[in-house]
């Protein structure tokens, strides 16, 4: 049983801006990351999926981590990014994450190579041998092309470095499967935010959260509600907010979430190719639902 996990309640997967030259643009992180933690989040994941990460080198990946970790001062945990299809590139990342202050790493599944469960148990287990600091394990085959078997995350379960899993597969029987498995082996995450309080109801310990970019408050409350076992008032939460995570994931994220914080006013710029913008009609979509979520 762990006696602490990384973070509960509501953990951010925080954009990263860029300015009108395609860089990141660190004033607009420096108001972000300020606002998010002004209003309850619990946590920061930075250059993960909705940060871009695979967009960037590994020098700008890395600044971004070590900039982010300055501006949060201990505020709160900061999750790091760091994973790869690589599993060399994966461990000189950790390390080097580690070196620039993360509290925590979130790993994405390999993509592309399509590990065998086999594979995996020894990419997760040689990454979390060479750190010091927690692992989240990245379970999102919709991207990866491959899925972690709750019976793989029994195994990593026993590895003292792996922490938590990030449950991204949007299978509840999955998750039930996972913390049945597992039990407190292993903390489990929602990466999903239409299912955070299905997850939260079996066992989960937070979110990390894209609909918390724009609603950081919002989700931290509706994730507390949860955690303190106030599950009606949670659920009419959850379901108040679906229509705006709908319009978040009508396009691939994070194209919409960056056009949502635009829309708040915090200069996002607009995702690398080959991201790009978004279509008119979805913008339209998106504006209203944050209308009638009462962001605009």
């Amino acid at each position: 049983m762990r006696t602490k996990s990384i973070f509960t309640g509501s953990c951010c997967a925080m954009i990263t801006p860029f300015d009108k030259s395609g860089n990141p643009d660190w004033n607009s992180l420096d108001k972000i990351v300020d606002f998010l933690i002004d209003n309850n989040t619990d946590a920061i994941c930075v250059c993960g999926t909705t940060g871009e990460a695979s967009t960037m080198d590994d020098k700008e990946h890395l600044d971004v981590i070590e900039y982010v970790v300055k501006r949060v001062n201990g505020r709160v945990p900061v999750i790091a990014g760091a994973g790869s299809n690589d599993t060399r590139h994966g461990i000189n990342l950790a390390k080097e994450a580690e070196n620039r202050g993360a509290d925590s790493l979130l790993l994405v599944t390999p993509y592309y190579n399509k590990a065998t469960q086999t594979g995996l148990i020894k990419h997760y287990s040689a990454i979390a041998d060479s750190v010091s600091i927690p692992i989240i394990v990245y379970n999102v085959p919709g991207r990866t092309g491959v899925n972690v078997l709750p019976k793989t995350l029994s195994v990593l379960a026993d590895h003292p470095n792996i922490a938590a899993v990030k449950e991204a597969s949007g299978n509840m029987a999955q998750v039930v499967e996972v913390m049945r498995d597992c039990g407190d082996r292993i903390d489990i995450y929602s990466g999903c935010d239409e299912i955070n309080v299905p997850i939260m109801s079996i066992g989960g310990k937070g979110a990390i959260s894209v609909l918390a970019n724009i609603a950081p408050n919002e989700t931290h409350q509706m994730l507390s509600f949860a955690l303190n076992g106030n599950y009606p008032a949670a659920a009419a939460m959850q379901t108040k907010a679906l229509k705006l995570i709908n319009a978040l994931f009508c396009e691939v994220n994070p194209i919409p979430v960056k056009e949502a914080m635009n829309i708040l006013g915090f200069d996002a710029g607009i995702p690398r190719l080959p991201l790009c913008e978004m279509a008119d009609s979805n913008r339209e979509i998106l504006k209203n639902a944050m209308k009638e979520f009462g962001l605009i």
